[in-house]
């Protein structure tokens, strides 16, 4: 091969991807077909520059440097820059998980709203009537209950291990909920209503023997944060269960791919939300601090979560972030 004529056939070309280039962020419809068309054609040409090197011997190193390095910026300029996973995860903790929150805000205070009344009501229900008492336990059980198990609970493991086992619970009634929405969100009902049960159970027993101090002392810590993530969960699988029924002017199956997606999304962010109650849990809830400063910690915690999915979810949301985890396809661009 004569590379003098085939640079000079080309060198037109060469230029034109340089300065196509150079203004990729300014490119019209057609320039950026023209700047996949010239880095195409460039790919080929360095192919060929490098396999005449190879089977002749005859070679420029420079101008050879100079196309892989052209074509380097173009394919760059086609593809895109790979994202560092440090700014995934700062994308996903500052808008994708904020935005699959906040986009689920209503459900969230719906299922926040059923649980409480239905524990309230559960609650005062049991404390109230003493038959109702002895009918759901033996005597003996609701002793040994509101004496000893409710509140040795709580310290009858080492804290490490019991942080573990808490998460991990915690974490599995949560993927229920988030799971069991594809069941047009009839289970995630059960697990929802059935956590709201067992809580106005735990509830009536302690008020009804006057240990309503203890109880709320105990749980309030941890429980603020815990059940507002479970709630949450729920609130991400009946919304999920809710697009099979309704896509909203979407096809369904479209619909529910971008729902599901981000519930994953809100699934992954309750990780780290459940693993800090388990945490308060384990460590806080046991402790010997006063009632009013554990409280205070969840307190703290609970609106610190909320305060940070809606704030950000906010902003996410009117930017356009919808909390889908769909990568963008590997496409070439087009006009």
């Amino acid at each position: 091969m004569d590379i003098e004529a085939f640079a000079a056939a080309h060198q037109a070309e060469w230029d034109r991807l340089g300065v196509l280039v150079r203004r990729r962020r300014q490119l019209t419809g057609p320039e950026i077909d023209e700047l996949v068309r010239l880095y195409q054609r460039a790919g080929t040409h360095l192919s060929q520059l490098r396999a005449s090197a190879i089977s002749s011997g005859a070679s420029d190193p420079a101008r050879t440097a100079r196309l892989s390095a052209l074509v380097a910026s173009a394919r760059s300029a086609v593809t895109g820059v790979h994202v560092p996973a440090w700014k995934a995860v700062a994308r996903f903790a500052v808008a994708g998980y904020p935005a699959a929150v906040y986009r689920a805000r209503w459900w969230w205070l719906g299922t926040t709203a059923v649980s409480l009344v239905l524990a309230v009501v559960v609650a005062w229900w049991i404390a109230r009537s003493p038959g109702v008492q002895n009918a759901l336990l033996p005597p003996a059980d609701a002793r040994s209950l509101v004496q000893h198990q409710f509140q040795g609970y709580y310290t009858a493991n080492p804290a490490s291990s019991f942080a573990a086992q808490v998460w991990t619970n915690n974490v599995w009634v949560a993927a229920q909920s988030l799971i069991f929405g594809i069941l047009l969100g009839i289970p995630t009902l059960y697990v929802l209503l059935s956590n709201a049960v067992n809580v106005g159970v735990d509830a009536g027993y302690m008020i009804g023997h006057g240990k309503a101090a203890l109880f709320f002392s105990l749980i309030l810590p941890h429980g603020m944060l815990e059940l507002s993530a479970v709630f949450l969960a729920a609130a991400a699988g009946l919304r999920l269960g809710w697009t099979i029924i309704d896509p909203g002017g979407r096809p369904r199956g479209q619909a529910l791919a971008v729902e599901g997606r981000s519930t994953v999304t809100i699934a992954l962010g309750m990780i780290v939300a459940l693993g800090v109650s388990g945490v308060i849990e384990a460590f806080v809830t046991p402790s010997p601090l006063p009632a009013w400063a554990r409280i205070t910690i969840g307190a703290v915690a609970v609106c610190a979560f909320a305060g940070y999915s809606l704030w950000f979810g906010r902003r996410a949301v009117l930017a356009g972030e919808t909390g889908d985890m769909e990568e963008a396809p590997d496409l070439l661009p087009h006009a």
